[in-house]
């Protein structure tokens, strides 16, 4: 018995069509990944089997669920919808709680009903929500909205399962948890899972058959054996085009940089507090120029909101004590003064540039370090821009609007943003968030390239050790309060 079946499927929306029809069935005993590099084509496919790309060429049967009704029994979640509407103020604001919150639903209400039955209780358990149910939504963290979406979601009992990257941003911890809980679900036979990849390294051991998809054309279903026997990652060739890339950087004339002192960071005791949870608490941290810093720690720890101090964005930061570029906070200077200097990515900030404006229009606005800013570069800027498009594979993007981009692509162009000013201070969070194998060899080669560069100041975080550059010197863990 097939649970979904595609018999020679035609996106109706120009947007989201491939390169050509779809002819593919899943039987009800598979659990599907789907993998391909960014931009490949696999969130595509992915409408298309829900069925609102493709309605009239796509076939369901849901058995034993009671409906057979798509929109009931297929939930698809995608976390890149997790950070709310394309408003560039939502990015400060879930970020950094930069608001009021008597308007905003808690966890608890948004959860609804989880304690209906034993099934519902054990996911909740497993997710650890207990400590979440009366934070606003607003307030929790990348990786607890994570948690939040795959919850509410799976308390639905769908019959179908479609998670895009379900595993970026998480945790080792959380990864494990998720893991688990999928590799349960799939033991049971009642949920269908179709796992979203960028890479074949993380496809688990219960999955049973995997999509290939490249040049938005989808490759016949293989058994996971067969599909892993026959992978070629050119291991030769990537090693040369990262060498390359290295060269490249390494090379790149330094845009003479503004602060020549020796603390770029220094922060004494700082806390910080919103309602009744802490936190930050008594922290201090000095980073001087040119150290490379791993920032590590558990989702809700405190990372973002750290972060946030160090580039300016938290209104908080004037009641602590704080200094930047060897200037103490509030005695003062401006924002932009204190931005010039720096370069920054995370995850979540491309939701703040969700636009219709050419992709070289986003990286120029690192330039100036507005979110919703887009001015067309000015000639003697376009180099540079190109330059980083160039290292970080994007180039031929330059003119396609930003939203027309997926989001391995999105991301990729955001990391080109944080590097056009050849900034003194790096920081990167999770900067290999959802990118396939070639594209995070790559961007872990320039990061690596960058931090050669004479007096470059980098913090990363992330949630894989391999993921560090071998040139991090220095690390700081938070533990969550």
């Amino acid at each position: 018995m097939n649970t979904i079946t595609l018999e020679r499927a035609v996106s109706v929306i120009p947007e989201l069509s491939l390169a050509e029809p779809v002819t593919l069935s899943l039987g009800s005993d598979e659990h599907v990944a789907i993998v391909g590099e960014n931009g490949s084509g696999k969130s595509l496919l992915a409408e298309m089997l829900t069925g609102r790309s493709a309605p009239r060429q796509v076939t369901y049967d849901f058995s034993p669920s009671p409906s057979n009704e798509a929109y009931r029994n297929i939930k698809y979640i995608r976390f890149r919808d997790s950070y709310g509407t394309a408003d560039n103020l939502y990015y400060y604001q879930q970020r950094w709680n930069s608001m009021e919150y008597d308007d905003v639903p808690p966890v608890r209400r948004l959860l609804g009903r989880y304690e209906e039955n034993e099934d519902q209780r054990r996911i909740f358990r497993l997710f650890s929500m207990e400590e979440l149910l009366d934070k606003p939504v607003i307030q929790l963290s990348s990786g607890e909205l994570r948690k939040f979406f795959l919850a509410r979601n799976l308390l639905g009992n769908p019959r179908v399962l479609i998670v895009d990257n379900p595993f970026i941003g998480l945790d080792a911890r959380t990864r494990e948890q998720l893991d688990s809980l999928f590799a349960s679900l799939a033991a049971t036979g009642r949920v269908q899972l179709i796992l979203i990849l960028p890479t074949p390294d993380e496809i688990p051991s219960y999955i049973t058959h995997v999509i290939p998809v490249a040049s938005c054309r989808v490759g016949a279903k293989l058994t996971r054996e067969k599909y892993l026997a026959g992978l070629d990652v050119k291991k030769e060739a990537l090693a040369r085009e990262c060498a390359s890339l290295a060269e490249k950087v390494l090379a790149y004339p330094a845009h003479g940089g503004s602060y020549a002192g020796e603390q770029v960071i220094l922060l004494d005791k700082v806390g910080i507090r919103y309602g009744e949870r802490t936190i930050l608490k008594d922290l201090d941290w000095e980073v001087r120029r040119g150290e490379k810093w791993a920032l590590l720690g558990a989702n809700g720890s405190g990372k973002s909101t750290l972060l946030s101090l160090v580039c300016a964005d938290n209104p908080q930061a004037y009641a602590c004590n704080i200094s930047l570029f060897g200037n103490r906070r509030g005695s003062g200077e401006t924002i932009w003064e204190i931005k010039k200097h720096i370069g920054y990515v995370c995850p979540e900030m491309h939701r703040a540039f969700m636009t219709d404006v050419p992709a070289i229009d986003i990286v120029a606005s690192g330039i100036h370090d507005r979110a919703g800013l887009y001015l067309k570069p000015k000639p003697e800027q376009i180099p540079a821009c190109e330059f980083w498009m160039d290292i970080f594979g994007v180039l031929e993007l330059k003119d396609r609007p930003f939203i027309k981009l997926s989001s391995g692509e999105q991301r990729l162009v955001m990391l080109a943003r944080a590097f056009v000013k050849d900034p003194e201070l790096l920081i990167l969070d999770e900067p290999l968030h959802g990118l396939d194998s070639l594209n995070r060899e790559r961007v872990k080669s320039v990061i690596s390239s960058f931090c050669r560069r004479c007096d470059k100041t980098l913090v990363m975080v992330t949630h894989y050790d391999e993921e560090l550059p071998v040139e991090i010197d220095h690390t700081l863990v938070l533990e969550k309060n």
